[in-house]
């Protein structure tokens, strides 16, 4: 369960969906003044050199950032999801990439709060020294688990501000990381129903990953969102990567016309072809280039827009602010 290493991965495509939807989310979780938390439940090492042995290997970043780096012509959804990837680059070249626990403490006021979780060994302790350098504020608002994320967020909810959002986007190396991911959210809504979640999921020649997806748009929620994008078409053997899938339940009521706006200019942005954007509709390109697609509950929509290991030190505690202290004020949490 521990061979998997984000740094290889920062910045791909995947990510790009990711985190356009984590970016345009929080932004509009602060148009009100009310404080909210975030949970993470699996959170890497939070930020990631994209010159390092790990990111050269692949590259990846190439066809996920580096795509939309030197476009001036990005929709709404995009351009504040690049822009908030230079304020990390401040030198205007693309060497640093933040994952979501840095877009999210970017995004966050003094009285919001992050609760991360992480137990892959050396991602916790990379996290761990990366929220050290980033000073006392986001060390006050953030507190570090060397848990299993899909038990530990359970106990963080509901929050006492009972506004938040919950991230879930497990590697899925194991299979039993989509049955999981479906009971925790399904355990998650239960205990906050009014919470946004937000899960990212890989598109991959495996039943479990259509069975989960299929699931999620059976929920009996309020509203939610389901937005894919498949960069290339899948192998005939069922290895590897060809898209990647974010389903929100009680998504912003913004996000469907954001991504709607943004998600045809997408298969420009990562076609592996020379052709012109228009010939991506044509029979004889459209394996070789991306597709999106979007589907909404209506009722998620005002009227007006309804379409048509961790080691033992790290296990059971967080780095920072104790676990007691932060579910006083919940009574009936068993520690």
């Amino acid at each position: 369960m521990f061979s998997y290493r984000h740094a290889f991965h920062a910045g791909n495509h995947a990510d790009v969906l990711k985190h356009a939807i984590l970016v345009h989310t929080l932004d509009y979780f602060n148009r009100k003044d009310a404080p909210y938390w975030v949970v993470d439940t699996h959170a890497g090492a939070g930020l990631y050199s994209l010159d390092s042995d790990w990111a050269a290997k692949t590259s990846e970043f190439a066809d996920g950032i580096g795509r939309l780096w030197e476009r001036d012509d990005l929709p709404p959804l995009l351009a504040d999801y690049v822009a908030r990837i230079r304020a990390f680059n401040t030198n205007g070249r693309l060497k640093r990439y933040p994952g979501s626990p840095w877009l999210t403490l970017d995004a966050l006021r003094p009285s919001d709060r992050l609760r991360l979780f992480e137990m892959h060994p050396t991602e916790i302790d990379a996290l761990v020294v990366n929220l050290e350098h980033q000073g006392r504020t986001a060390q006050r608002q953030t507190t570090i688990y060397g848990d299993d994320g899909f038990e530990g967020v359970k106990a963080l909810l509901p929050p006492p501000t009972r506004r938040g959002m919950v991230l879930i986007d497990p590697s899925y190396e194991d299979k039993n990381d989509y049955r999981r991911t479906l009971i925790t959210v399904k355990e998650c809504i239960k205990r906050f129903a009014t919470g946004t979640f937000a899960v990212w999921y890989p598109l991959v020649q495996r039943r479990e990953a259509s069975e989960m997806a299929r699931h999620f748009e059976n929920l009996k929620v309020k509203s939610w969102l389901h937005a894919t994008l498949t960069v290339k078409k899948a192998t005939i053997d069922g290895y590897g990567l060809h898209g990647s899938g974010m389903f929100l339940v009680n998504p912003p009521w913004t996000l469907h016309d954001a991504l709607k706006q943004a998600m045809p200019t997408w298969p420009v942005n990562w076609a592996r072809t020379t052709a012109p954007a228009s010939r991506c509709n044509t029979a004889k390109t459209r394996s070789r280039c991306p597709r999106s697609s979007l589907t909404t509950d209506s009722r998620a929509l005002p009227p007006r827009c309804r379409p048509a290991s961790a080691g033992p030190r790290h296990r059971g505690a967080p780095f920072f602010q104790p676990l007691h202290q932060d579910l006083s004020r919940f009574g009936d949490v068993r520690l």
